[in-house]
């Protein structure tokens, strides 16, 4: 009787533990109701109770195998095109019959003809209007007799070629008449990108149709002369995401599926590092592109390399030195470009550059970023150090055009 009695009161205890548990349980459940008593009192400031802000969360559904990457592969793919491209030119005869004794000797009918061939191109881009407008690189459709413009699901259009610009590597490309409105891709704000965000490459490498590369973004702001690309004017996005020959032109993407960059180089020498164009500065270009108009780029015609007192006492340090060099942080001129701005206005090679329009500069990127956003046609008042003498010269931009620098 007395084990009987033992194991009914632990049967009993166990009974009360159980229902112990469950009313706790019960109580702080988010749907008992119970935190709603907590809310304090205090009229329109009073804190959102937790319940309160549950109801104010989206609801989201999860797709099971399913990703961050694989939502914004989805949501942006459909605006995601592959561009080919065709372009006729012609090759010279032999450079042998040009001599003008052989075209004598042999007769203007025996010269021969020059020859036409075609050349086929391929790259990416991505719709940004439902009526059909691409962005691009410009070296993908740059001179190209015929676009052509495929879309995910399989449909062709051509395309029409309506602005490019090769300092910066962009280019709109238009598709008239769709005949329906066209996906179109979200595009984000890339000034609130940060060194190690999410980078999803989209596009058609090596004509791989529809490839998506996962990565990081490794640096912010790399400039163009750093990537190897002194022709251009461009900070670079920097991403370890994989770009290969026909990514060019396709969206760089962030978490959410907003574009962030355009992809566009890689260096041949490196291994897992590609560069984008901040998807803020085809923003700002897009329209002028678009209407088929020049983009502005001022310059002064020099080339240039920055100086910093380490440098110069090199310089002068070696005897085979050519000149002598103040030991000074600035901007060293190379060269002169004949009949340019800088030429009319006296600087000459070897001139220090200190400052522009009172601005200290201390590196090339420094003056090239000042002179591109002064303006064409604009007076800028530059401080340079000629030996041992300061000189103040008046430099009047003009408009960069194709085979000029700076």
């Amino acid at each position: 009787m007395h084990g009987s009695n033992i194991s009914r009161g632990l049967r009993q205890m166990n009974r009360a533990f159980v229902s112990l548990l469950l009313s706790l349980l019960l109580a702080f459940h988010p749907l008992s109701g119970l935190y709603a008593q907590a809310t304090p009192t205090g009229g329109d400031d009073a804190m959102p109770t937790p319940t309160d802000t549950l109801a104010l969360q989206p609801k989201q559904t999860l797709r099971r195998g399913g990703s961050f990457v694989t939502a914004a592969v989805e949501t942006i793919g459909p605006a995601v095109v592959r561009l080919d491209t065709e372009r006729t030119i012609s090759r010279r005869a032999d450079p042998f019959f040009q001599d003008p004794f052989l075209r004598d000797f042999f007769g203007p009918n025996a010269i021969p003809a020059p020859r036409e061939e075609l050349l086929r191109g391929q790259g990416s881009g991505f719709i940004i209007d439902s009526n059909g407008l691409i962005l691009t690189n410009a070296h993908v459709v740059s001179r190209a007799d015929k676009v052509t413009v495929t879309l995910k699901d399989g449909r062709t259009f051509e395309g029409e070629v309506r602005g490019t610009d090769e300092v910066t590597d962009l280019a709109v490309v238009k598709i008239n008449d769709p005949g329906e409105q066209l996906p179109v891709a979200a595009l984000g704000d890339s000034s609130q990108v940060r060194v190690g965000d999410w980078a999803i490459a989209v596009g058609n490498p090596l004509g791989l149709d529809n490839t998506v590369t996962l990565g990081i973004i490794s640096t912010l702001e790399r400039s163009s002369s750093q990537v190897g690309v002194p022709d251009k004017r461009l900070d670079f996005l920097q991403t370890d995401a994989a770009i290969n020959p026909g990514n060019s032109g396709g969206p760089l993407l962030n978490e959410n599926g907003e574009v962030i960059g355009i992809n566009t180089a890689i260096r041949p020498d490196a291994r897992g590092i590609g560069f984008a164009i901040p998807i803020n500065k085809a923003k700002a270009l897009t329209d002028v592109l678009a209407r088929g108009e020049q983009v502005p780029h001022p310059y002064v015609g020099i080339q240039m390399i920055t100086l910093t007192p380490e440098l110069a006492r090199q310089n002068n340090e070696d005897r085979n030195s050519t000149i002598v060099l103040p030991e000074v942080n600035g901007v060293l001129v190379m060269r002169v470009m004949s009949n340019t701005p800088a030429e009319r206005a006296g600087i000459r090679r070897g001139d220090i550059i200190l400052s522009v329009n009172g601005i200290p500069v201390t590196t090339a990127d420094r003056l090239q970023d000042i002179v591109e956003n002064s303006g064409v046609n604009q007076t800028l008042r530059v401080q340079v150090q000629r030996g041992s003498r300061n000189l103040e010269l008046r430099v009047k931009t003009a408009q960069l055009e194709n085979g000029l620098r700076r």
